[in-house]
């Protein structure tokens, strides 16, 4: 069986002393591609935040334990986190495009993310990065490395931000709604390209979103929320051919869904 590499066990998340979520309980495999959907507002990105410490000054896990592997993320310190963030860790934002600074080339803040957490030169950074981009099938992965975020499209863009989120080859990938902002021919793109990082590095990844299209295209298992509370777990087949919760059942009825590829 693949390793165990994060578990949440009775998650409860607070803000401003509410609870917002309650009782999540999951384990991530190596390897294993997880879907977390519901409506807004469920609590879906608030979980993935958790594992990241990323709640900000007013939120907190309450109760219960989040583990990445056998270190319990909830009791380490801002420096013990840093640590796991990005090298173990890797985080896409909803708009991944727009945390690129855009007086800078893909090139330089590629190399700055990669030289936060080992030693290495520009020419080793560039010869990773172009590396990546080949096997994900960059169009022109010089001219993308050379380029300014705006001199490419937004699309392109949100593709270099997981593209820089996977260089450090982390064991886990959690991605908060990456597909949102795109229409759907990128989509697709960034679809297939989280699929081949998983496939080459086996990376597990966490995907966050209200489109089950993109769920059922990616996802080996499925976590269904609805007001911060769990309504149903499992395979994915399963759950999205055949969901016993109500409220599962309303929300696949009223989404159209691609095609796995």
């Amino acid at each position: 069986m693949a390793e165990k590499l994060l578990t949440y066990d009775s998650v409860e998340i607070s803000f401003g002393g509410k609870d917002v979520v309650r009782d999540v309980n999951f384990s991530l495999h190596a390897g294993e591609i997880l879907g977390l959907v519901g409506e807004s507002g469920s609590g879906k990105s608030t979980i993935i935040k958790a594992a990241m410490g990323l709640l900000g000054a007013n939120g907190l896990v309450t109760k219960g334990d989040i583990y990445f592997k056998d270190q319990n993320l909830t009791n380490m310190s801002e420096r013990e986190l840093n640590k796991i963030r990005g090298q173990e860790i890797g985080m896409i934002f909803q708009d991944a495009g727009a945390s690129l600074c855009p007086i800078r080339t893909i090139g330089d803040q590629i190399f700055e993310s990669m030289k936060a957490h080992k030693k290495i030169s520009m020419a080793e950074a560039k010869d990773c990065a172009l590396d990546l981009f080949d096997k994900i099938h960059f169009k022109e992965p010089e001219r993308v490395w050379k380029s300014y975020p705006f001199e490419l499209s937004g699309g392109m863009n949100q593709r270099c931000g997981i593209a820089i989120a996977m260089l450090m080859k982390p064991a886990i990938l959690l991605a908060d709604e990456p597909t949102s902002a795109l229409d759907v021919a990128v989509q697709k793109q960034v679809v297939n390209e989280m699929m081949e990082m998983r496939d080459i590095y086996g990376t597990a990844i966490i995907i966050v979103t209200h489109d089950i299209g993109v769920v059922s295209a990616m996802s080996d298992n499925v976590l269904v929320l609805q007001h911060g509370n769990m309504m149903e777990y499992g395979d994915a087949k399963e759950v999205l051919e055949h969901p016993q919760n109500p409220y599962t059942q309303k929300l696949l009825s009223a989404v159209p869904r691609l095609r796995r590829v």
